[in-house]
């Protein structure tokens, strides 16, 4: 199989299975009402403080319509809460409820371990090299969206 077979199936794959790994990670019994896409939302609005809409759209590359639609799950379900900035009232920001703080840490270790055990596999330079090919991927990626 030639570069690009190799590169184009390993890379289809990687994708693949890194999604179907992460919503295993994310189905436990505590966690059974939380999509992969949810909890990318409790992600990118985090544990550390409220953060408007228009910030997390962006942080996650779709409109704000698509978010509001998320975030109103994410409340119903209780793991965000929504109030109105005390400086602007026309803004609405999100932050994480105890319940989506304890979801967030939970999606962050699944991927603390994910990464622990790629790089125990590989030497000092074979995780030089990987982060120098992911880096220049990622770059080309970034440049094409």
């Amino acid at each position: 199989m030639d570069i690009n077979s190799t590169l184009n199936e390993v890379l289809v794959r990687l994708f693949r299975d890194i999604n179907t790994l992460e919503e295993r990670a994310i189905r436990t019994e505590e966690y059974r009402d939380v999509t992969a896409n949810d909890m990318h939302v409790i992600e990118a609005i985090g544990p550390d403080r409220a953060k408007n809409m228009t910030s997390i759209a962006r942080e996650l590359e779709v409109t704000t319509g698509t978010l509001t639609i998320s975030v109103n799950s994410l409340v119903k379900k209780g793991y965000v809460d929504r109030t109105r900035s005390e400086e602007d009232r026309r803004v609405v920001l999100v932050s994480l409820s105890e319940k989506g703080k304890r979801a967030y840490l939970h999606h962050r270790r699944f991927h603390e371990e994910m990464i622990d055990a790629v790089l125990k596999e590989l030497t000092k330079q074979e995780q030089e090299a990987l982060q120098s090919a992911l880096g220049k991927l990622t770059k080309f990626f970034r440049s094409t969206v």
